[in-house]
């Protein structure tokens, strides 16, 4: 009996170890706080350069030279942004900054994207079917975009040993749609020095 309690205080001692190793710290952060602990292009990079870019083609001449012609604000959407750097990252996050700085203007309408196209006419189609005739929403009365926001980010890897110059470059173009003139193009470059014994590319 005796080496049986022995025995399990010595299982339950290690347990305790184990457990204490691999306990995890958390700490809460202000959502705008910039934090670059590997060099990759993150959250800051992603507003930072979406709000830049996009205060940048709003001050333009494009809009006034529009809104001049056709006596409103131009619509626009925002197309494929091609992620061609040597690391993962999320473009959906990218065009949502974008998207919310658009709006947020006020200088310009927004449509919405092709996926979210196809659901909002498929509850059109519900609607069709189902809603009472004050509260329907007709079919062919979308607002088409005027112009189309489109871009890619590319970056160039410089690296000797553990340290590492990360340049990230995007580039914007906004282009007509009635007759695909390019209105205004933008970029936007970031160089980062990292120095890292674990660096990733």
């Amino acid at each position: 009996m005796t080496n049986y309690l022995k025995l399990f205080a010595g299982v339950m001692l290690v347990s305790g170890l184990l457990t204490g190793c691999g306990s995890t710290s958390v700490k809460r952060m202000d959502a705008g706080e910039v934090v670059d602990l590997s060099g990759a292009w993150n959250d800051s990079d992603s507003q930072m350069v979406a709000e830049e870019m996009i205060a940048d083609v709003l001050s333009r001449p494009w809009i006034s030279n529009y809104t001049a012609k056709s006596g409103r604000q131009p619509a626009v959407i925002v197309g494929q942004i091609k992620n061609l750097s040597h690391e993962h990252i999320n473009t959906k996050t990218f065009v949502n900054e974008m998207e919310r700085e658009l709006i947020n203007s006020g200088r310009v309408e927004f449509v919405a994207s092709s996926g979210e196209r196809d659901e909002i006419r498929g509850e059109r189609i519900d609607q069709d079917l189902n809603s009472t005739e004050d509260t329907r929403n007709a079919a062919g009365r979308e607002r088409g975009a005027d112009f189309m926001l489109k871009g890619q980010i590319n970056t160039i890897i410089d690296s000797n040993n553990s340290d590492q110059v990360r340049f990230y470059q995007v580039d914007l173009t906004l282009i007509s749609m009635a007759d695909n003139r390019k209105v205004w193009i933008g970029q936007k470059k970031l160089k980062k020095f990292v120095s890292n014994s674990k660096l990733r590319y």
